[in-house]
């Protein structure tokens, strides 16, 4: 769902103003240790599965609602890799609505699952090696995108 009821009602009353959007994002690899992104419709970067955080929701909850509407995929949050935000964080979109993501970054283990955009917000979903990851819509640190044991975990 590109935009919930919750923030089309903030939007209503702040038109297109800065917004500060708790929010969430997947690292998730398949049997090859690749990671999967996403090609969200009408946008100019590749991004990892990610949405807002919905009033009530807890952020483990988000992640796994956000990565089954955009990839079809049923994950299990299995670690948090950082929590990222600040100004290399906004985001303008085409329609002018600005927003500012505090993003918390999770790794997650796929359980079930075909690959396939539920809520038809992902025009590609394509896993990609560590080391060819694409550019970014947002500016996540390189070692996000390190297995554990390159992490020094």
């Amino acid at each position: 769902m590109p935009i919930s009821d919750y923030y089309r009602k903030l939007r209503e009353r702040v038109g297109t103003d800065l917004l500060l959007i708790p929010s969430v994002a997947a690292v998730i690899r398949n049997e090859e240790l690749k990671i999967l992104l996403q090609y969200p419709k009408n946008s100019e970067y590749w991004s990892l599965p990610a949405g807002a955080i919905e009033p009530g929701e807890s952020p483990a909850e988000a992640v796994v609602r956000e990565v089954w509407e955009e990839s079809g995929l049923t994950i299990k949050p299995i670690n948090i890799l950082g929590v990222f935000g600040g100004k290399e964080f906004r985001h303008t979109y085409a329609n002018g609505d600005q927003v500012e993501y505090q993003v918390t970054v999770y790794e997650c283990k796929i359980v079930s699952g075909i690959l396939e955009a539920v809520d038809g917000e992902s025009e590609i979903l394509k896993y990609f090696e560590e080391d060819n990851i694409p550019k970014l819509a947002l500016p996540y640190p390189d070692w996000v995108f390190k297995s554990n044991s390159e992490r020094g975990c």
